[in-house]
């Protein structure tokens, strides 16, 4: 508790001072252009390692970085309502998938179910991508587990780049070329960014 409260205490002496005008204009508006869908790594950090200002990124984590298809529900749908908000409400015009590196969600696709046994709700969530081990055998090469890891991530932040379209009003608007949609994969140990490029149908590092 102590490191957070000195935290505080340094961002109000120093970034909140230095983004005075900033917190300004936004504090009663905000108008994000992108909608960042990341896992809840904590060594994934989106306006750092984009280096966006507050206001600029509407932003939802979970285990993963899972978009659950669209459908229809009465359940409380989290990632499902906020994708809502950011299309409908707040108009983005750009999503972001942000798998990473050594993503412990992504291995646990490749366990069987009942080593997750003491995980239940970690267990049910994964299940949005139980296609992804499948795909993962077909592109195997070899067996190394480098290359599992690897492909594992990438091919989750396809699957959910595919998941996304199942929202009408995402498809509609990226009919449109009103919305954008990129899947990155991130690599924490060298803060290389990957980006599916849809004309080579590969990941290639950006920059």
């Amino acid at each position: 508790m102590e490191r957070l409260f000195n935290g505080y205490m340094k961002f109000m002496a120093e970034d909140f001072e230095r983004h005075r005008d900033l917190f300004q204009e936004i504090s009663r508006k905000q108008n994000p252009h992108t909608l960042f869908i990341g896992c809840s790594d904590s060594r994934v950090v989106p306006n750092l390692i984009t280096q966006t200002d507050p206001g600029e990124l509407f932003i939802v984590r979970n285990i993963a970085n899972i978009v659950p298809p669209y459908r229809q529900t009465e359940e409380y749908v989290a990632t499902t309502s906020v994708i809502e908000y950011a299309v409908l409400a707040l108009k983005v015009d750009t999503i972001v998938v942000c798998g990473h590196s050594n993503c412990g969600g992504c291995a646990a696709l490749n366990l069987p179910p009942e080593r997750l046994d003491h995980l239940p709700h970690v267990r049910k969530w994964l299940e949005v991508s139980r296609e992804v081990k499948g795909r993962v055998d077909r592109l195997m090469t070899g067996d190394s587990p480098e290359e599992r890891e690897w492909l594992t991530e990438q091919v989750n932040v396809l699957v959910q780049m595919k998941n996304l379209l199942t929202y009408p009003y995402v498809a509609e608007r990226y009919r449109q070329g009103k919305l954008n949609i990129h899947g990155w994969h991130y690599i924490i140990e060298t803060g290389e960014i990957y980006n599916f490029n849809d004309d080579t149908q590969l990941f290639e590092l950006l920059g």
